[in-house]
């Protein structure tokens, strides 16, 4: 038996704002061991018996930050794919896009199990006997999904009534009326959104219940780039013929229409972690019922979330609330309304502030810069560069550099010069030159960036030559 988990690495995270953004979705959140659940995802995935491979399916913006968090978790034993799409197309297109690969590759028999990347699951011993349950069921021509057994009648989850492996019927999330009925009756189960089934079977359903999703993603596959080396291969999903595929869930594509669905109950320490309350119940209460990430300081409150990275918090007399602080964005919510974060999100979207889509450490597949500070023609950044990494080959047409060395040795093109820059050294760059910054060394490159001009947005520049494919 060939087993192949699928890690679906999609969606915004818009309720976990401002630590979840478009460029650093919800994945990318570490919790307070230093794990983020990318890797807690990843790390259950590898662990399992039987695996020859672990597909990721994600943004292609996202792969190089994917598998940088892989590699941070230790010797990899296993191929890795990656499967890149250029946009979202909601859980349906994904895991046609995994069937195809994994049937070409593997064969028909291949057993696919779908994992969401930004979930949690505590006890790691009943998730891989579910697993092997669902194995059987899969070789059966089932297609099975998780059912947790439910703690509490929450109404953000799906639920799923069951009779054994059969299941009966999946259910929209309910009001809490019915859902402690759900509850009380013994009978449902709460939709985990994790699915196990064999590449075949994956694509009888779906030409089935889905037809135009699996011709669309097909179409694309085959004039998609396909890249293989040093244990891993990334295919990079044609963006024009992806965009033909509807976007719809697997739920409503296939699960809620396939006469051939089957349950696992199990407890397995789940959650989908939906937002901050659920992240605050991570973290154990004091005395006052108030859970601290970071360094706080509080008189007379209560029943209060806090969690703060870089600096100070401090409270006086609230109770029920929830702060997150991060380096450029302050959230202060009530725990009643925790579910509504997403509507700031939309706001910061509806007017393009950078907020809703970046930090001010921002992630690149050579390193990270940090905004510093910024005003009205001038933005200071703090760059990192990776040993063996090198931005493109740009220009920009509004803006001018100055590069101070910090730390490292740095290897620049500066219009017609090739220079070397040691620490405390420097270069300026006008607009207009083409030029280029590599780490030539084993250490990280560091230095402080300077630009000055009259428009500074990352979307001035103009890329020649990239290591990354992106000129």
């Amino acid at each position: 038996m060939k087993l192949i988990p699928v890690i679906l690495s999609g969606g915004a995270g818009t309720r976990l704002w401002p630590v979840s953004r478009e460029q650093h979705p919800k994945p990318f959140i570490r919790l307070a061991d230093g794990q983020s659940l990318l890797q807690k995802s990843f790390l259950r995935a590898k662990s399992l018996p039987d695996v020859v491979e672990v597909l990721t399916v994600t943004n292609r913006d996202l792969f190089f930050k994917t598998a940088d968090e892989y590699r941070e978790t230790g010797p990899i034993p296993m191929p890795l794919g990656f499967i890149l799409e250029p946009q979202g197309r909601n859980t349906a297109p994904a895991i046609a896009a995994a069937a195809l690969t994994i049937h070409k590759q593997y064969g028909p028999d291949a057993v696919m199990l779908f994992l969401t990347a930004d979930h949690l699951i505590s006890d790691l011993k009943a998730f891989t006997q579910a697993v092997q349950t669902a194995v059987k069921l899969a070789e059966t021509g089932k297609v099975t999904t998780f059912g947790v057994k439910p703690e509490a009648p929450e109404t953000g989850y799906g639920y799923i009534e069951s009779e054994g492996h059969t299941v009966k019927r999946f259910v929209e999330k309910p009001d809490l009326k019915t859902a402690q009925s759900y509850v009380d009756s013994g009978k449902y189960l709460w939709n985990s959104g994790m699915f196990c089934m064999t590449a075949q079977t994956a694509m009888t359903e779906l030409k089935s219940f889905a037809p135009q999703v699996l011709d669309a993603v097909e179409k694309s596959l085959a004039v998609s780039r396909r890249v293989e080396g040093s244990g891993q291969y990334q295919i990079e999903l044609d963006a024009n013929t992806f965009a033909e595929a509807e976007s719809i869930s697997i739920d409503y594509a296939l699960m809620e229409k396939t006469t051939h669905a089957a349950v696992v109950a199990c407890s397995i320490g789940w959650s989908d972690i939906g937002s901050w309350n659920a992240l605050g119940d991570l973290i154990a209460p004091d005395g006052n019922g108030n859970s601290i990430e970071g360094e706080a300081y509080l008189h007379d409150v209560t029943n209060t979330y806090i969690q703060s990275t870089d600096r100070l918090v401090a409270a006086v007399g609230v109770d029920n609330l929830i702060i997150i602080d991060t380096a450029d964005a302050l959230l202060v919510a009530s725990k009643d309304r925790s579910q509504d974060v997403k509507q700031i999100v939309g706001q910061l979207k509806k007017i393009d502030h950078e907020a809703y889509k970046l930090h001010r450490t921002v992630h690149r597949p050579w390193g990270t810069y940090t905004v510093l500070e910024e005003g009205p023609g001038f933005k200071m950044k703090r760059i990192v560069v990776k040993p063996g990494a090198s931005l493109s080959l740009q220009m920009h047409h509004h803006r001018s550099e100055h590069w101070i060395v910090v730390d490292g040795m740095a290897k620049v093109v500066n219009g017609d010069q090739d220079l070397l820059i040691a620490t405390n050294e420097s270069t300026f760059i006008p607009a207009g030159h083409k030029h280029r910054l590599e780490n030539p060394g084993k250490i990280d490159l560091v230095l402080i960036e300077v630009q000055s001009g009259g428009y500074l947005g990352e979307d001035d520049i103009v890329r020649f030559q990239d290591h990354y494919g992106r000129a």
